[in-house]
Formats: structure tokens, C-alpha cells, sequence
């Protein structure tokens, strides 16, 4: 026999390699055959709910790090809610309509105005739902648990009749409005724009610094006077109609040298641009406050016909320019408000390509908005207007989609006013719970500051604007007539909108006061998409019985303040007076290993299907708490190389327990915390610790403090120490033994406790252990409840004794590596310790009944009073320690010194304890002996 048959080394089939490439498909089939993610809810049945309602990703290609991230994020919450407490079920969506498709149509060769509306739609329809089959693969392959037969699709029709039955009640209460305000207009799309598909740019642009000439001074003013503008948007000057002052400014009048002519500027920018008018020697003749030049009129550089009116507005600043702002009313969100307190006309020069029109002059007709710079400049030189051009850098807004830039443009739309309700929606907000806790103010800010909402879009793929015009063009906004069609649609589809004529979705019989002849338009504009994925609360929480509204919880990247968390908010406050959740948590975005925002065009993305190959989709679920989610991420091969390590010590960890209990009947075997060895009434305390924490974190979204925590009891608290401490009773101590049942008891209990508070972020690995574990009483790990946190009574007295023995270990750690180093001892067994120790001390080791020996791993271990040490041993953090060689000899079974080898004649090479338990339990060794 050989001395190791007679140890407990513990034995396990559980790999030590999770080649989770491959093993991840074959367990999430298995969840899928025996429908998991229907078993649990059935358990949960009768507890209390919980809904995260999923926002809806883009059905557009493959998902992204970002999406990964996101559905991981949800997954984890949704499966530790079902397993602590709560019926959570996770209904997935996706967001079906708007350009992005139409324009993946136009790249397969599809010309949208060649065909009639409906069969584009069609097409876009079954695009749309190939992208949502191939998402959701995508999504199933990183093992998110979720009703994936049954989602939300926005273009579901019951989920349109839902989005049409909330604009009708908007409507209804008068928010909803017709105007021909300036949105942002992206020429590429030929659509308008919600704010929340703008982003921002640096660009270079022309500003240009030209003279109107006083027209009708008021008296203030002579007529050889000019007044000097600026303007970065050279193509807006073909529709001028005003030049805006600041009311409290300082304007001087101005006569440079050799000049009969005379100029109005801002008197704090004169200095500044003087020089680039050449304007070398000048004369201050007078000096005006704004409001004293209110009314003035001037002529339109080369329009005849046009005038322009001096206003006074707080939107100028003097930051740059000449303090008097060049203000064309159908091309700037300012300048329109401003020019309608004042009465001016709206005037657009530019079509819905960004193609100049015919009223914007012969010189301007046809040509692209941002090629006239040059023949602005003429006009204005043959005018004797201009005085200066300049490059300037500045931040514009682009589309989202194209990536090109866009103008603001004034062109009849629709829009949601919140100007009725918007205290309402700001108090809904101080109800809801943030995190992290700085997104309340933010969304606060943004609808404090929103002005209408246009939700209008010059598209086809979307869901119809519900508004008819009768002859007259008066628009008819009916909620009876909206609900109508909210059925036509719920039964046919809202291809029914464009398939029908007007009166034929009308209700039968229907007339109007201002349709004599019973003729009436429908809309052809459909809505923005932010007003579909805004409507989902009452499209799937008000629908689905399974579902509650408001929802518990709405989690998105950071970029949804002013996106689906801001018009989820408008649309269920206009409508129900509360917000649609109750919790809001939002996230940063993925960057790569330098910090660098992802993009396909610098090549650094990184495909989560591609990691899922590669490292296993374990690893980037790992990673997703591992990180801060309130900010943004860094991620990389070699980040993603670090969570795989820390994975391996984690999976070696659950490896070496499920060795240790393998011989161990938790029933049968339990020992009770009272009876448990000191070292394992620790360990007992602080899992217990652990449990709280986690559990604690998970409640409250904390998820990137599971990761620390976990791979901190793992490193430190296990591996560091009572791992390490263990060997000697697992392996050494009879397999039935108090101690060894004691410690086996607490491994058992980390074993199981590990396992289900893993198993929302490693759901595969946590899977995998539990198959490994005997005496389970369910199939799958994710049918059990997370563990509940023991009553273990007051252990601040316990641990408080346990941070003295710490202190002891690590002066007696100190001590033997000095003895390593002097080549005294190799490990700690070749040692025997003399500690030092004050009556406190002595105490503490008393009250816990504790084996020193075992806990500083060495042969032997005395013990005796500080004050009888001599001055010639050496101290260690203030205990004074004596490193010896051990006595005796080594034996060759528990790797020990003894004094007392060969006491048994039989195994002469064995301790007295070790001969006893050989005899007892392994009997063949007295007779045939020992090999070597």
C-alpha cells in the first residue's frame, strides 16, 4: 500500500478546463428542451413581481459589445430577482421601424419611389424580421433566460394599436400640435430629426462678417449707417429677415478713417474686430444700448423685396462675432422665436435634399446649401456689403444614422407639446429611484429644458400619424377617429393606412363641417420612432398579464436620458400621470483597451461572438461585473485575459470543494455551528457575511461589487487561508472524523452558497457544479432560492478575536519567511514556532478554542508569556518569536515533523495518532506495509 491511499484526496469528474466554446451551446440547448425559463416562473407563481421591461435594440445586423453588455446586465438582475423571491419574467424586444432599414433596402438595390408604399413596406417588414431571428440568436448564444417565443416587436400590430391609441389620447388632451417651427432636417434622410438622433461634431466652417444698410433709423439712426452681422450658416443670408441684439449691450456707432460710410458693433468686441475689417484709425461718434435700436429696420443685402428688423433677444452673447446676430427665422430654433414675437415671415431656401430653391435667387437655384458660400461672398462684395471671412472649428449637429450633417429647417410638422403637463412629468421624476444617483438630475434638466417634441417623419417605414384633413385642409385630430384606426390596425396591420384610401379608414358614414363633399387626405408622414419604443409601456406592461406597469425597472446606456428613458416618460405621464418605472439605471459605453470610443472605422471593436468563441461567453458575462457600469468601459483581448484568470481560480476553487464533499452527506454528516472547530465557525461567519453583501449588491444594482467581493473571499479569505489551513484535516484526518466532518460541513455550505449566488452572472459554470453535486434535489441549480442569511447571532465579539489571531499569523508569517531567507527551513512544516504572547492574546486563543498549530500550518507550536522572553528573540509587528528547526522526524504521510515516529513498531515511519488511524481504517496496511 502506498502511504497516499490512506489520505483523503478528495476526487472529482468536474474538469478543471471548462472549455466553454463548446459546452456552452450544449447546456443552453438542454435549458431550452426542458424550457428552464418556464419552470422557474412556474415556481414563482404565487410571489410577489417583478418586471424589468427590456428597450427595445435596433433590428439591424449583428449585436454589438454594447447590447452584450446590456441583455447580460438584465439577465443577471432578472435571474437573481427569480431566485430571491420574486415571479420576474423577461419579455424581450425590438425596435422594428424607421430609416436605417429603408436604408439597408436602398443598398440591396430597392428604389423606394419606384414602388407603391405597402410593398416597400413589406419588404422593409421581412427585413426587419430576418434581423430580429438573427439577434436573437446572437442574444440566446450569451445565455440570456428569456421569453424568446413571445417578444415585443414594434411592429407587432397590437403593439401599433397601443402606440396609436397613446397619440390619440395626447391628442385628446391637446398636446398634440401642427407647425412649421425649424427642426433639425437631415437632407441625407430627407426627414426631420428627434434630438435624440443628433450627435455632435467638430467642423470647419466660413463665418462671414457683412453690413446692413439702415433702412428706417426710428430717429436713431441716419441712413448712411450699417449695421455690421455675423454668421457661421453663410447659405441662411438668401433668407434674412432680422438682425438680433442683446437688450442690455453696449453699441457704439463707428467711423473708421477714410470711410464716409458708419457702423453699429458691439462696443465690447470692437478691439477685436476692428483689425479684420482693416479698420487701422476709426471714430467712436455715439454709443447705444440694444433696446434703443428695438424696431430699426435695414435692407436685405441684395432682396429688394425684403426687409430686415432689428429685434432684441437673450440668446446673444458676446463670445464672438459683432454682438449683432444675423437672424433667418426658417433656419434656427432662436431665430424663430424671436422673429415670432416680432412678426416675421418664415422664409426656407432650402429643400428637403438640402438643394437650394427657386426663391433663394437665379445665382442660388439647385445648387447643394453648402456650395453657395462663394457666391454669397460675391453678392455680398458687388453690394459693397462685405468686410470679412474667417475658418472657424466648432461643434455641429449630425445625423446619427448617415453621419452627415444636418440644418435646421422650418417645414410643417407635428409635435408634442409638454408645456401642460411638464411639472407633472418633473414630480414624476422625483419618484423615481436612479442609479447611479446623478441620472435623476440629468433627466430632470433635459425636460426642464425640452422644448416640443417633432414627431412628425417624411419616411414610410413607421407607423402611420392617425390624421386626416378634410377639404378645407382643417387637420382632424378625433380621438373616436384615432381609435378607429387604432382597431383597423390591430386587426389588418398599419399597412392598412397605406393601403386604403382615406375614406375608406374612416368610420362608415363619417362627415365633416368642413367637407361639404365628404372628401378627405390622410397623412402621409409616419412617426418617430422614439414615439414607438416610447410607447412600449402601454404597447407590453399594460398588454401582457404577466406584466405589471409601472415597470420596476428600465436599464440602457447613458445615451437614453434623451432617448427611450426621456420619451417613455412623456408619452406615460401625458397619458396615465406616472412615470413608467420605478427604477432607472443606465450604463457607460464599451471603449477599447487605450480608452478609444469603439468604431468599426478605426477597426478596434470587438464582436461578443468572437469572445464567446474564443474565451466562452462566460468570461464576458464575468466582465460585465467586474467593470463600473456608470461609466464607461475599457475592453480588450488582454482585459478580457485578466477575467479569464480570474475565472480559472474561481472554477479550480468550486473544483477543490466539490473533491472535498465528495464522500460528505450534508444530511447525514452536518455538524452544528456550535460544535464547529474554531477555524470553521470563521469561515461560517464570514460566508455568511458574504451572502449579505452580495445579496445586498445584487438588490441594489451594485453588480460591480459582486465581482470584487467574490474574487476577494475566493483569493483571500479561501485560498489565502482556509483553503490552505484545510489540507491538513481534509486530507490527513480520518475520513470521519469531528474535524474533518466540521470543515467538510462548511465546504459543503461555500460549495452550495457559491454556486446559486454565481449563478446569475456564470449561469453555465453554476449549471456545470451542480451537476457534479450528490444529494441535489433539483435538476437545475437555477430552480433553487439564493441562500438566506443565517442567524449566527452577535459574531462582532468572534471576529474581533479572529483579527488578534490575524495579527498573530501574519508577525509568525514575517517571522518564518526571515528563517526561509537565512535557509533555516524550507515550507512552513520544517518549522516549530515559539510565539510570545500577552495574557490578551493568550485569552483570545483560549476562548476560541483554537489550534495555532494547524492555523500557521508549521510542526509544532508553543506557546508562553511576553515577559519571558529573552532579549536575544526577535520581534515581529511587536510579538516576539522564536524559529526553530522541528523536532523529530518527517513523515512521509502528512508531510509533518513528529518527536514521536515509529511509536507503533508497525509503521515505524508513522506517528502514534497517524498508526492509530491506519489500523482503524486501513487495515491491509498492517499486513502488507507500506511501498518506500
Amino acid at each position: 500500500m502506498k502511504y497516499k491511499d490512506t489520505l483523503n484526496l478528495g476526487k472529482t469528474d468536474f474538469p478543471m478546463r471548462g472549455s466553454l466554446p463548446k459546452t456552452e451551446p450544449e447546456r443552453q440547448q438542454v435549458w431550452y428542451a426542458e424550457d428552464l425559463y418556464n419552470q422557474r416562473l412556474a415556481q414563482n407563481e404565487q410571489k410577489p413581481h417583478f418586471n424589468l421591461h427590456d428597450g427595445p435594440p435596433y433590428a439591424n445586423g449583428n449585436i454589438h459589445l454594447g447590447h452584450a453588455l446590456n441583455k447580460i446586465t438584465k439577465d443577471i438582475i432578472v435571474r437573481y430577482k427569480n431566485m430571491n423571491g420574486y415571479y420576474a419574467p423577461y419579455v424581450p424586444g425590438w425596435d422594428t421601424h424607421g430609416l436605417p432599414i429603408e436604408q439597408q433596402l436602398t443598398k440591396a438595390g430597392h428604389d423606394r419611389k419606384s414602388m407603391p408604399k405597402s410593398e416597400w413596406r413589406n419588404l422593409a417588414k421581412d427585413f426587419a424580421l430576418e434581423q430580429v431571428d438573427k439577434q436573437r440568436t446572437d442574444f440566446k448564444r450569451l445565455g440570456i433566460m428569456a421569453d424568446w417565443d413571445h417578444p415585443y416587436i414594434t411592429l407587432q400590430p397590437e403593439f401599433e394599436a397601443a402606440q396609436l391609441r397613446v397619440f390619440g389620447t395626447m391628442a385628446k388632451k391637446g398636446y398634440i400640435f401642427q407647425g412649421a417651427k425649424p427642426v433639425y432636417w437631415s437632407w441625407s434622410s430627407e426627414s426631420a430629426l428627434a434630438e435624440a438622433e443628433i450627435e455632435y461634431h467638430d467642423i470647419k466652417s466660413t463665418s462671414l462678417y457683412y453690413a446692413n444698410r439702415v433702412k428706417d433709423g426710428k430717429g436713431v439712426l441716419d441712413g448712411d449707417t450699417y449695421l455690421v452681422v455675423w454668421t457661421t450658416t453663410p447659405f441662411t443670408v438668401t433668407a434674412s429677415r432680422g438682425i438680433t441684439l442683446g437688450p442690455d449691450f453696449d453699441y457704439v456707432l463707428v467711423k473708421p478713417a477714410g470711410q464716409d460710410k458708419k457702423y453699429v458693433v458691439a462696443k465690447e468686441l470692437l478691439e477685436t474686430v476692428a483689425p479684420k475689417f482693416g479698420w487701422e484709425d476709426y471714430e467712436v461718434l455715439d454709443s447705444y444700448k440694444g433696446a434703443d435700436l428695438d424696431k430699426i429696420t435695414a435692407y436685405h443685402p441684395w432682396d429688394e423685396d425684403a426687409e430686415e428688423v432689428v429685434m432684441n433677444a437673450d440668446h446673444v452673447t458676446l463670445d464672438s462675432g459683432t454682438g449683432l446676430v444675423h437672424t433667418a427665422p426658417g433656419f434656427g430654433e432662436d431665430d424663430y422665436n424671436v422673429s415670432k414675437q416680432y412678426g416675421l415671415d418664415v422664409v426656407v431656401t432650402v429643400d428637403e435634399k438640402g438643394n437650394m430653391t427657386k426663391n433663394a435667387g437665379p445665382e442660388f437655384e439647385g445648387r447643394f446649401y453648402d456650395d453657395v458660400t462663394g457666391t454669397v461672398i460675391t453678392k455680398l462684395t458687388d453690394a459693397g456689403l462685405f468686410l470679412a471671412k474667417e475658418s472657424i472649428t466648432h461643434s455641429y449637429p449630425f445625423d446619427w444614422r448617415t453621419k452627415k450633417p444636418i440644418i435646421w429647417r422650418a417645414v410643417p410638422q407635428w409635435f408634442a407639446s409638454i408645456d401642460n403637463f411638464r411639472q407633472d412629468i418633473l414630480d414624476q421624476i422625483d419618484g423615481v429611484n436612479f442609479f447611479p444617483a446623478w441620472g435623476q438630475k440629468r433627466l430632470h434638466n433635459m425636460i426642464a429644458g425640452r422644448g416640443d417634441w417633432v414627431i412628425s417623419r417624411q419616411r414610410v417605414w413607421g407607423v402611420p400619424l392617425p390624421i386626416f384633413y378634410a377639404e378645407d385642409g382643417t387637420a382632424i385630430l378625433d380621438a373616436d377617429i384615432i381609435e378607429h384606426v387604432a382597431q383597423l390596425v390591430e386587426k389588418h396591420g398599419s399597412n392598412v393606412w397605406f393601403e386604403r384610401e382615406a375614406k375608406d379608414l374612416l368610420p362608415e358614414g363619417y362627415a365633416n363641417e368642413h367637407s361639404p363633399n365628404g372628401q378627405f387626405k390622410k397623412e402621409e408622414d409616419i412617426m418617430d420612432v422614439w414615439f414607438d419604443s416610447g410607447s412600449s409601456w402601454n404597447g407590453v406592461m399594460r398588454q401582457r398579464p404577466q406584466l405589471d406597469y409601472p415597470a420596476d425597472l428600465y436599464l440602457e446606456g447613458s445615451d437614453q436620458y434623451r432617448g427611450w428613458f426621456n420619451s417613455s416618460l412623456i408619452t406615460s405621464v401625458a397619458v396615465t400621470g406616472q412615470a413608467p418605472y420605478k427604477n432607472l439605471l443606465s450604463q457607460g459605453f464599451t471603449l477599447d483597451g487605450k480608452g478609444n470610443k469603439m468604431s468599426k472605422s478605426l477597426g478596434n471593436t470587438i464582436s461578443p461572438l468572437d469572445v464567446g468563441d474564443k474565451f466562452g461567453v462566460e468570461i464576458l458575462r464575468l466582465w460585465t461585473v467586474s467593470v463600473d457600469t456608470s461609466q464607461d468601459m475599457p475592453v480588450s483581448d488582454e482585459i478580457l485575459k485578466q477575467v479569464a484568470d480570474s475565472y480559472r481560480k474561481i472554477r479550480n476553487t468550486m473544483r477543490f470543494l466539490l473533491a472535498n464533499t465528495s464522500d460528505f452527506d450534508y444530511a447525514k454528516d452536518k455538524v452544528d455551528f456550535k460544535d464547529r472547530a474554531a477555524h470553521d465557525q470563521y469561515a461560517t461567519v464570514i460566508l455568511n457575511n458574504l451572502v449579505a453583501d452580495l445579496k445586498d449588491s445584487y438588490d441594489n444594482y451594485r453588480l460591480n461589487e459582486i465581482y470584487t467581493r467574490l474574487i476577494n473571499f475566493i483569493n483571500v479569505d479561501l485560498s489565502a487561508f482556509y483553503l490552505d489551513v484545510a489540507k491538513d484535516v481534509v486530507y490527513v484526518e480520518a475520513p470521519d472524523s469531528a474535524l474533518r466532518r466540521s470543515m467538510q460541513t462548511v465546504f459543503y455550505e461555500i460549495l452550495t452558497a457559491l454556486t446559486k449566488l454565481m449563478l446569475p452572472v456564470l449561469p453555465h459554470t453554476a449549471e456545470e457544479i451542480w451537476s457534479y453535486m450528490p444529494n441535489t434535489t433539483t435538476e437545475f441549480a437555477y430552480l433553487q432560492d439564493m441562500p438566506e442569511v443565517a442567524d449566527l447571532g452577535d459574531t462582532t465579539d468572534l471576529l474581533a478575536k479572529w483579527e488578534t489571531v490575524f495579527a498573530i499569523r501574519s508577525a509568525a508569517n514575517k517571522a518564518l519567511e526571515e528563517a526561509r531567507s537565512a535557509n533555516m527551513i524550507g515550507k512552513n512544516a520544517e518549522a516549530a514556532l515559539t510565539l510570545y504572547l500577552t495574557a490578551e492574546q493568550q485569552a483570545v486563543l483560549t476562548d476560541l478554542n483554537l489550534d495555532l498549530r494547524l492555523i500557521m500550518m508549521v510542526s509544532q507550536l508553543d506557546v508562553k508569556d511576553a515577559a519571558t522572553a529573552g532579549a536575544d528573540v526577535p520581534v515581529f509587528d511587536d510579538v516576539a518569536i522564536l524559529v526553530e528547526k522541528a523536532r523529530g522526524g518527517l513523515s512521509p504521510r502528512d508531510r509533518r515533523y513528529h518527536e514521536d515516529l515509529g511509536a507503533d513498531p508497525a509503521f515505524p515511519e508513522l506517528s502514534k495518532a497517524e498508526a492509530d488511524l491506519v489500523r482503524k481504517y486501513y487495515p491491509a496496511a498492517v499486513s502488507e506495509g507500506f511501498e518506500g
